[in-house]
């Protein structure tokens, strides 16, 4: 008897849990369906709001549109030039201040101060009208510094410091090419500037010591590596000399080789040897060839600019700025009339 009642009670209990879970699933899905229902109002709404204001915000953004058109017209023609620089020894943090410094100066409309830096007329000076300086991004450039730091961390290290960790801390600096552009009024006046600008960081003194002393190093490395790779080929002459005449005793006799494999042993030990010197030989040449000055320069800027066609990427500007500011007074038209009827 007090067995049945005890099947009785766990089957109630258990009966009472399905209802419970039951109802938590239902509580969970009405609610991702009301969630699901507002989202759905909340777009009609908008759709209604465009739908009822569509001439409205097609106005204003045509107004903005032109007005932005005729400000870019007004400002005359501009001509822009570009040169792509690779920095060395992290130079690049001051070749960004160099050309945000400019960039100031410009917008300062020091005119005096721009032609006496850059050995230019005043008339030159006042038609330079904006420094712009942007890393050409690729991801090889991430992955290449990542793959130098693993090499030079331990394993363990290494294990606890992700590729996408090391991507956030990677900033502009970094990136191998950057490319900077100067915009001015003129299209010929460009030629001399970019002295003026390696030279502000080429006759660094910190920038030009640590390029001598690292090109002291790779020149010095790769004396080494050379003579390592003479003596390795001297000595496999000397293993293959000993092998030949080992051969020709064998040939005069009946012998057993024994040795077979230490010879195919120590013949993959001198070609992989050869392998590793030859590769780190190119690295290192690779390496001069990049560091043999504190700034390259990839391309230089063109004597002429080429124009600069902003007046259409203006006039979009103003007319989403247009557009944005008609929606946003009459979506506070909007909310004052509710704040009316609320209460009232």
């Amino acid at each position: 008897m007090s067995t049945d009642k005890k099947n009785n009670e766990e089957e109630v209990d258990l009966g009472s849990l399905f209802v419970i879970i039951g109802k938590g699933f239902s509580n969970f899905f009405n609610f991702i369906g009301k969630i699901l229902t507002l989202l759905f109002h909340f777009f009609i709404e908008i759709l209604l709001f465009l739908k009822k204001h569509l001439v409205k915000l097609t106005i204003a953004a045509l107004i903005g549109g032109i007005i932005g058109g005729v400000l870019e017209y007004r400002k005359g023609d501009r001509y822009a030039s570009d040169i792509i620089l690779q920095p060395n020894f992290n130079s690049a943090r001051q070749l960004y201040n160099n050309i945000n410094y400019y960039d100031d100066l410009v917008k300062q409309k020091d005119t005096i101060l721009l032609a006496k830096i850059f050995g230019i007329s005043l008339k030159d000076a006042a038609s330079l009208k904006d420094f712009e300086i942007l890393p050409i991004k690729t991801e090889n450039d991430i992955l290449t510094d990542y793959d130098k730091l693993t090499q030079s961390l331990d394993s363990l290290i290494v294990k606890s410091y992700s590729y996408s960790q090391f991507k956030t801390i990677f900033t502009d600096y970094d990136y191998k090419f950057h490319k900077v552009t100067i915009e001015a009024s003129k299209k010929e006046v460009f030629s001399n500037l970019d002295n003026v600008i390696l030279s502000s960081i080429v006759e660094n003194e910190f920038f030009d010591k640590l390029k001598n002393l690292t090109n002291e190093n790779l020149n010095r490395t790769d004396l080494l590596l050379r003579k390592n790779l003479a003596q390795l080929d001297s000595l496999n002459k000397v293993y293959m000399k000993v092998m030949l005449d080992e051969a020709k005793k064998e040939s005069n006799g009946t012998n057993i080789d024994l040795g077979g494999e230490k010879r195919t042993t120590k013949e993959l030990e001198i070609f992989e040897t050869n392998r590793i010197i030859n590769n780190d030989l190119k690295k290192i040449t690779k390496d001069k060839s990049e560091k043999a000055e504190v700034i390259n320069v990839i391309s230089n800027f063109q004597p002429v600019g080429y124009q600069v066609k902003e007046i259409p990427k203006n006039s979009f500007r103003f007319a989403l700025f247009s557009a944005g500011l008609m929606m946003f007074f009459l979506l506070l038209k909007k909310l004052n009339r509710y704040l009316e009827n609320y209460r009232n």
